[in-house]
């Protein structure tokens, strides 16, 4: 068994037993040999199998038992990666070096994102490596993603262009030879052999360099790639071909012989044309994360002792004081210090009423000032900024990969010599077996198997569509971290929901008010808001927004004092008040009447209900809730008809979770669990067999959301909720849970889709040009127009709509 050495950095380990833990952990994995962790060092060493785990599978899993590994990251920009087993090499390499934790080449992105331990390993080693391999690779800050996307589009349309003009001729000459077309005139010139050996030289070896360069390299790494099947392909009929004219010449130029220089030239500029259609189409994968850039502001205007000076947002620092008029875009993240308006905070929340803001509260760059000028203290500038951790997440969640996809690459690493050999044995039988001593017919089907097998369509297969899900997913406020998550959100089969903050708005307010007989709804509630304007607890403060609201206006208190566990009592415009529980009531010899079985009836509503007195007798009763959220039923109607089982988890009263469950549908609640044991209902659940996804805040629903399988962050897109879930789902909307659910089912569709046609395409390909039954040149466009029919499926995931779903599911 090959083998090879890791060393990673561990945080978090108090104790020599934690070392234990993870060392037991290690030891377990498919593929380690050996692993040993030093507590005092706090570092692990695995001696592990590569062709059995990927190293990647060390950092999940540590990470898992709720310690950290220590790590840098970096991301380069690859050039000249022509197929999956181009990337494959490359991760493979880099993977090998000391130091180096995960490296991960996304071949559709070009792009190289590695983590490393600094001390052992240093980018400028790591590009060194892959240079040698004969890759181009820069810091991805020194590329510009969307002029060198262009730049490869133009390059690819002057090849096209200039390989196009010298093989139609060629193509005329072979398509004249079919009968059902022996109308068309063919020019006697275009017969001749060297005229022939003339167009498609330049073809073969200025267009095709490409190719050439490409195998030589791959060779050159012990490993073979696309650009090997391309070059065996064309020089076979290329060569042949020449050998042929040769022969005619010696032989007294005796009729015309039957040349292949139309099958090389036709197989590379099809390869070609597959290529700049690949390249357009790379480029629409990218368009979530433009869209995202494109929402930010250019510049902002700032204010230095009152003046105000315009300069690009990259200038802004931490500290800076930026006025924004109404209208404008709020640059970047910061508090407001003066002036009052309503925000428009779509981008983030897609709640399309703004919200009103003042002095104080907090803005997010990239919203929309709408009414009113503002001050604003920058407290987030450049990568710190809500909306850079959001392209950062959609970024490392196109680049990364999901399970399928290292199945794919690691046939594709094994295909290319598979295909060479059943090339060779594809010639040899028909030498010596099927036309015994003809090399024309045993040439022919050998270069249409070299040809129709190149596995572009497999290396794309898998990337494009997360690049294509992930980003549209982004555009509807959802964000996977990680093409993995992408994957696995697909299996969940139970929904667990945390409800305050997550079912309910997280925030009590004012629901019911019952008078007594004798007593006026608006003087009541007047009088109960202004003596509990003078307490700062939030059911009060629920109470006294919930009247202002209502435009009643407050007068002066007299007197106030709270009772603690009771309630309040106050003298307000000369009346004595009190507020409070049934034992408040009784202590003050206050009747009830009928109002305790009306209060009994709102707490068994989940409603905190509290009676009135007013001059020691009953004015009715007041309750307060933290309410639904308007969008929660209808949301969870929605996972009802995914097939998803919908479980309430909180740690109010049964009876109070039970009116909750009842309002918004679900049938099962979970109730009174304190914070440290929502993990453990969560790991009961999983116990018996369920997939399980937690939606809570992702701030103290943290331990649940690691121990479920797919754990989802309800929240505004704050570092705290995109680091503590697999998802984050930044609009506070629960219907996101099922838009999840929706795209991570159509992109595993849509990858399986993509893999059936590369698979596939292959697996009926060769065995047909293995009979002879297809033509190099055919070959050449199927295998062309596969990679772009793969990459035009994965886009239709940018045109997914998803929302009614009750009747029927998505």
């Amino acid at each position: 068994m090959a083998t090879a050495e890791k060393t990673l950095k561990i945080s978090g380990m108090t104790c020599a037993a934690c070392a234990n833990r993870i060392e037991r952990s290690l030891s377990k994995l498919d593929g380690v040999e050996k692993a040993n962790v030093n507590f005092a060092l706090e570092s692990s060493t695995i001696v592990y199998d590569p062709d059995e785990t990927n190293v990647a599978a060390f950092t999940e899993k540590i990470e898992k038992l709720g310690f950290s590994v220590m790590q840098e990251k970096a991301e380069f920009a690859i050039e000249g990666m022509t197929c999956a087993a181009c990337a494959s090499r490359i991760e493979k390499r880099i993977n090998r070096m000391a130091g180096v934790s995960k490296a991960n080449v996304n071949f559709a992105l070009e792009k190289l994102a590695v983590e490393y331990d600094g001390s052992q390993v240093q980018p400028q080693e790591m590009m060194e490596a892959v240079k040698k391999m004969g890759f181009a690779l820069m810091a991805k800050e020194e590329a510009n993603a969307v002029n060198h996307k262009g730049e490869d589009i133009k390059k690819q349309q002057r090849k096209f262009i200039f390989s196009m003009i010298l093989t139609l001729p060629l193509l005329w000459t072979m398509v004249a030879h079919f009968e059902f077309l022996s109308f068309l005139y063919l020019p006697e010139v275009l017969m001749n052999p060297w005229l022939q050996l003339a167009l498609a030289t330049p073809v073969q070896f200025i267009v095709g360099a490409q190719f050439y360069k490409g195998a030589f390299n791959s060779l050159r790494n012990k490993s073979a790639n696309m650009d090997v099947l391309v070059a065996l392909g064309t020089s076979a009929a290329y060569f042949y071909s020449l050998y042929l004219s040769f022969e005619w010449v010696s032989g007294g130029k005796i009729g015309v012989p039957e040349l292949y220089f139309e099958a090389s030239a036709v197989i590379i500029t099809l390869i070609v044309l597959g290529k700049l259609f690949e390249v357009r189409a790379k480029g629409k994968t990218s368009q979530a994360i433009q869209k995202l850039l494109g929402l930010q502001a250019k510049t902002a205007r700032l204010l230095i002792e009152g003046v105000e000076k315009e300069i690009p947002i990259e200038e802004v620092v931490a500290g800076n004081i930026i006025l924004v008029k109404p209208g404008e875009k709020i640059p970047v993240d910061g508090e407001i210090v003066e002036g009052r308006s309503a925000v428009d905070e779509s981008m983030l929340t897609g709640e399309s009423i703004p919200t009103d803001k003042t002095v104080g509260d907090t803005v997010i760059g990239a919203t929309i000032n709408k009414n009113g000028s503002l001050q604003i203290k920058a407290t987030k500038v450049g990568k710190d900024t809500a909306l850079a951790q959001i392209v950062k997440v959609v970024e490392e969640a196109q680049g990364s990969k999901a399970d399928i996809q290292r199945l794919a690459d690691k046939i594709s690493g094994v295909f290319v010599p598979i295909v060479v050999g059943i090339a060779i044995a594809t010639f040899f039988i028909w030498y010596f077996a099927v036309t015994p001593g003809d090399f024309r017919s045993a040439i022919i089907p050998t270069i249409s198997i070299l040809v129709i097998a190149c596995p572009c369509a497999l290396g794309l297969a898998t990337p494009t569509s997360i690049m294509a899900g992930s980003g549209r997913s982004a555009e509807m406020g959802v964000l996977f971290k990680g093409g993995e998550h992408l994957e696995h959100t697909q299996s969940i089969d139970t929904v667990v929901l945390d409800k305050t903050g997550t079912v309910t708005k997280g925030e009590p307010a004012l629901t019911d008010i019952v008078v007594a007989e004798g007593f006026q709804e608006e003087e009541v509630l007047q009088l109960v808001a202004t003596a509990e304007n003078q307490s700062e607890h939030p059911l009060a403060q629920a109470i006294v927004k919930g009247v202002q609201e209502k435009g009643i206006a407050l007068v002066e208190t007299d007197s106030f004092e709270a009772l603690p566990g009771y309630g309040i009592q106050a003298v307000v415009d000369g009346r004595n008040l009190l507020v409070g529980t049934r034992r408040l009531m009784r202590e003050k010899d206050v009747a009830l009447l009928d109002f305790e079985a009306t209060m009994e009836q709102l707490e068994n509503e989940g409603k905190t209900a509290m009676l009135i007195a007013i001059d020691e007798q009953i004015a009715g009763v007041i309750a307060v809730a933290d309410t639904v959220k308007e969008t929660s039923k209808e949301a969870i109607a929605r996972m009802q008809a995914l097939g998803l089982e919908v479980i309430m988890l909180t740690g109010d009263n049964t009876r109070t979770a039970q009116a909750i469950t009842k309002e918004v549908g679900v049938k099962t609640v979970i109730a009174e669990v304190l914070p440290e044991q929502k993990s453990e209902e969560i790991q009961k659940l999983q116990e018996a067999g369920k997939k399980v996804a937690m939606v809570g805040d992702g701030i103290n629903d943290a331990p649940a959301l690691a121990m479920a399988d797919i754990g989802m962050a309800v929240g505004t897109g704050t570092d705290i909720a995109i680091e503590a879930a697999d998802i984050t789902l930044m609009r506070g909307d629960l219907n996101s849970v099922a838009d999840a659910m929706i795209m991570s089912r159509k992109t595993m569709r849509n990858i399986k889709q993509n893999l059936f046609f590369a698979f596939f395409y292959n697996t009926i390909g060769i065995p047909v040009a293995a009979f002879g039954l297809l033509a190099p040149w055919v070959a050449g466009a199927a295998m062309a127009f596969s990679s772009v029919s793969v990459v035009l499926n994965a886009l239709r995931l940018q045109r997914v709509k998803v929302k009614p779903l009750p009747n029927g599911n998505k």
